[in-house]
């Protein structure tokens, strides 16, 4: 056959082309997709066992003291809140095992994050998860034989099964949104969890016999809330879960029934975190003040049945349920018990002479960078000592700039805020430069009709040995300036979680009586009345109690500022210059354009001549 030299030129180039484009062409990545590697084999246990004679109904709860959260265990009638751990770690998230006789809980006392089972009859503890990444919140599956955790993969939380007596782990979820609090339903099938795939904090649900996207439902689909801490009954008939929400609803706790599952849930309390006894007929819950935590239980009629008990801080998980406790408790649990906690700092007065009406100081702290970088001298060594723990636990000295520490009442600050307590040098604002270069997040928390903030400051490391995972979407302060009418009039807008791991700067603050304060009414529209940075330790005094510390009560009532006793020199007093001799003043003849009288030379009068006396001749 005949081709044409053309042709065979073409043919040619055609396929030395093809070579090279196969030869530079990438492998093809692997969509992250959220279908289940391998079938996780879980029998549902519709009835549960009665409990036994021996044990009893206890709520096991995470509680922060000092600054790390240990486990408690809690009865209201015979059981006080009793430590069942201890140590300068954190263990958070407890979870009962389905036959009573197991608590799960997260840890990062081996240095990183990782899932533990106590056993509760003797204590020992079997550690699941040996992995520098985070692994957190375990639910039980109804059989026992799988816990459902959440843990940080590829800059993201996800949602992951492991196998109590392998070990084996089987991802469940793999997206780039925020995935976590799971918490495994009685039938076994069904996966209830925490996603801001929906743009904020929503309840969604996994159906573990369906496939792609088909598998995961809404529960909550609340845009301008945001939900978490789902936990199921257990007769898996009702789930409940809290919700923070920002412009409609209410805050507190809501429950979902599975029956009825078109049905919007529905409010029945307040509350940041709750769960079910074990007939599903009350709850009980932790109800939040702007610094104070309460325990607190109802029935689902809305009966007060606890009254509000008093907690030393933050609560980080909680179960409740028969459990198998012996009437000795084991030796790791006993010295627990036994341990109390030590004081995180100690006041020292500074010695200096007495200020008149028993007035205090204001004294310099070292080595911070403020415009006036002193403190009230009653509470400058709770700075100091919180200013060490925040470089311990972030891995950098995230205090030394800050925005604010005392303010003189000399010098004015933004409008509406006359009475803040940077006057009364018992308050300090972290600088919000942080926040523009994304080291530093807050959260918003509406407790009743004020805004609270909740800040997170990134850990210098980021292997997991420092801080943990954000969970849910941060603030955006600054997208009221988007040109976007809505987000100017609701203050605002949510932010994608940010990767990392980060601090709890407000719990830290707590453990040190560092006080968050509220935002101004007008926080919305004034950018200076969110107050997100501002931290006081008020010792339980008023504004103007405060005030009277360092001024006199007539400063407070005159138009006319004074300045606060300082042990810090001020340029104030001034050197006194010695008097030094001044020449002889001289006559400075000035020219006059007055004419002056010439005088002239008066006449000489000429002698006379004195006559002589006639001679007289004899």
């Amino acid at each position: 056959m005949y081709f044409p030299i053309r042709r065979i030129k073409t043919v040619y180039l055609f396929i030395i082309l093809g070579f090279v484009l196969s030869a530079c062409s990438q492998p093809v990545e692997t969509v992250p997709t959220d279908e289940p590697a391998f079938e996780i084999p879980v029998e549902a246990t519709s009835e549960a066992p009665p409990p036994s004679a021996d044990q009893r109904n206890l709520v096991f709860l995470s509680i922060e003291e000092n600054g790390y959260a240990h486990l408690f265990i809690f009865h209201p009638q015979d059981q006080p809140l009793t430590r069942i751990t201890t140590g300068e770690w954190n263990d958070i998230a407890p979870a009962l095992s389905p036959d009573r006789t197991r608590l799960a809980f997260a840890s990062d006392r081996g240095g990183f994050w990782d899932l533990y089972v106590m056993d509760l009859a003797t204590g020992d503890l079997t550690q699941l998860t040996d992995s520098p990444q985070y692994d957190s919140a375990p639910s039980w599956s109804p059989d026992g034989q799988w816990l459902a955790f959440e843990t940080y993969v590829n800059d993201n939380l996800e949602i992951a099964v492991v196998n109590v007596t392998t070990g084996e782990i089987i991802p469940l979820t793999q997206h780039p949104a925020s995935d976590h609090s799971p918490a495994w339903a009685p039938d076994g099938r069904n996966v209830a969890f925490i996603s801001s795939r929906g743009g904020d904090s929503d309840v969604w649900l996994a159906n573990l016999d369906l496939a792609g996207d088909e598998r995961y439902t809404n529960l909550s689909n609340t845009p301008f809330a945001s939900e978490s801490a789902p936990v199921w009954s257990r007769d898996g008939a009702q789930l409940l879960w809290s919700s923070i929400s920002q412009n409609v609803g209410f805050s507190g706790l809501y429950v979902w029934e599975a029956a009825n599952p078109d049905r919007v849930a529905y409010w029945i309390s307040d509350g940041g975190l709750g769960t079910w006894n074990e007939s599903a007929d009350r709850v009980v819950f932790v109800i939040s003040a702007p610094n104070q935590y309460f325990l607190t239980s109802y029935d689902l009629d809305g009966n007060l049945l606890l009254a509000p008990t008093l907690l030393s801080g933050r609560v980080r998980g909680m179960t409740w349920g028969y459990a198998e406790l012996p009437n000795a408790l084991p030796a790791s649990l006993a010295q627990a018990v036994d341990a109390s906690p030590t004081p995180l700092w100690i006041l020292a007065v500074t010695p200096a002479a007495d200020v008149p009406n028993q007035r205090w100081y204001v004294v310099e702290i070292e080595n911070v960078q403020a415009p006036y970088p002193q403190l009230h001298d009653l509470v400058d060594e709770a700075f100091v000592a919180l200013r060490q723990r925040v470089i311990q636990e972030t891995g950098w000295d995230a205090l030394a700039s800050l925005e604010n520490a005392f303010v003189p009442l000399t010098t004015s600050l933004e409008p509406g805020l006359d009475e803040d307590w940077l006057y009364t040098g018992r308050a300090f604002a972290i600088n919000s430069l942080m926040a523009n270069a994304n080291w530093m997040v807050a959260l918003r928390e509406d407790i009743g009709a004020q805004t609270y903030w909740r800040l997170y400051i990134r850990a210098s490391v980021q292997d997991g040995s420092l801080g943990e995972p954000i969970h849910n979407a941060p603030w955006n302060l600054s997208a009221r300036y988007d040109l976007d009418p809505r987000t100017y009039e609701q203050g605002g807008s949510y932010a994608p979680v940010p990767a990392g791991y980060w601090i709890d700067i407000t719990s830290l603050a707590a453990a040190y009586d560092w006080e968050r304060q509220p935002a101004l009414p007008t926080w919305r529209t004034y950018y200076a009345g969110a107050r997100f940075t501002t931290f006081a330790l008020t010792s339980g005094l008023n504004w103007y109690a405060a005030m009277q510390e360092l001024y006199p009560i007539e400063a407070l009532v005159t138009p006319t500022r004074v300045l606060a006793p300082t042990l810090t020199p001020t340029n104030t007093p001034t050197f006194t210059p010695t008097p030094r001799p001044t020449r002889t003043p001289r006559i400075t003849f000035t020219p006059s354009r007055t004419p002056t009288a010439t005088f002239t030379p008066s006449l000489t009068f000429t002698p006379s001549s004195t006559p002589t006396p006639p001679t007289v001749l004899p």
